[in-house]
């Protein structure tokens, strides 16, 4: 593909030892002006193969606190466009998506556009029990959009990236795209479980804040009557003080949403899921009555902020 044929949008993609999934992700954003691999510093082959399509790798050093990996490198990449679009190792551009995105560009009428996933699980699309549609706003003009700190950084273990964060466009108008990205793990059901132990402490972070009725000022918000985004995050407060949450969560996902119309894989993402909200649960516990999960102790002196280089910079 000619620099000419380049859609005029930069790709910021996060990773850590993402070898497996780097390449068909690669693979589906060649159509972007220009991509930037953001890694922590991976122990596999990923910035080889991502240096190997032509991707620029940034390493990033977390310092524990706000911002993490996708807001800092909006903050401090070069991007040569005015839109960036942020993929996950684990998701596919399909070139239809890629044509829609560029009618947007060209008609410049909005400042970011929300995508539809279609999450994918043992090889099949789990396209019941609430999963989809999946909106995410990761599409936009990177000086408008920052993702919202909902005060989960202190807590141990959650990673260096944004987890299920979203991204707040400072005004303007914004859009939902018709064309899908596709979420497709090329890795196993341990890893799965690995991800899903860390964002359970994000999760019981999240779910604190609700309970003790921390602000949200910054954030999507939650709105019963505001799009698919807010309505999801109004459910969540109330959720949040409901007993029984595993049992509920297989209940809603397996019959009220009809996942078991995706089959097998659909009873096993169900039965995961509910297990998911299991680990929240007793999480939730541990920090707000003690142990390993509750809020460190701040340190003395503030730490250095974050900081990364480009892999080959002395």
């Amino acid at each position: 593909m000619t620099a000419a044929t380049k859609i005029p949008v930069s790709v910021l993609i996060p990773a850590k030892n993402e070898e497996s999934n780097l390449p068909a992700c690669l693979e589906s954003v060649a159509q972007a002006d220009e991509v930037f691999v953001v890694d922590s510093h991976s122990e596999d082959r990923s910035v080889e193969i991502s240096e190997s399509y032509g991707a620029q790798v940034v390493q990033f050093d977390f310092n524990g606190r706000w911002p993490k990996k996708k807001n800092w490198s909006l903050d401090n990449l070069p991007f040569r466009n005015e839109w960036v679009l942020i993929v996950d190792c684990d998701e596919r551009i399909t070139p239809e998506l890629w044509a829609e995105m560029a009618e947007v560009i060209a008609a410049d009428e909005v400042d970011g556009c929300y995508l539809n996933r279609r999450v994918y699980f043992l090889g099949k699309w789990i396209r019941h029990g609430g999963k989809y549609p999946d909106w995410n706003m990761r599409f936009f003009r990177h000086a408008k959009g920052r993702y919202e700190n909902l005060n989960t950084e202190e807590i141990q273990n959650t990673g260096d990236n944004e987890v299920h964060e979203h991204v707040v466009i400072e005004s303007g108008k914004v859009g939902h795209l018709k064309n899908d990205m596709l979420h497709i793990d090329f890795r196993d059901l341990f890893h799965w479980l690995a991800r899903h132990n860390r964002y359970s402490n994000w999760e019981a972070r999240v779910y604190y804040n609700l309970l003790t009725g921390m602000g949200d000022d910054g954030t999507i918000g939650a709105n019963l009557f505001g799009d698919s985004v807010q309505r999801k995050r109004f459910l969540k407060k109330i959720w949040v003080r409901l007993p029984f949450k595993p049992f509920l969560r297989f209940v809603l996902f397996y019959f009220i949403r009809l996942g078991f119309l995706d089959g097998y894989p659909g009873y096993i993402y169900g039965r995961l899921l509910s297990q998911y909200e299991y680990q929240i649960g007793v999480k939730l516990y541990e920090l707000r009555f003690g142990g390993s999960l509750n809020l460190a102790e701040k340190e003395a002196e503030p730490k250095e902020p974050a900081k990364a280089a480009l892999v080959g910079d002395a």
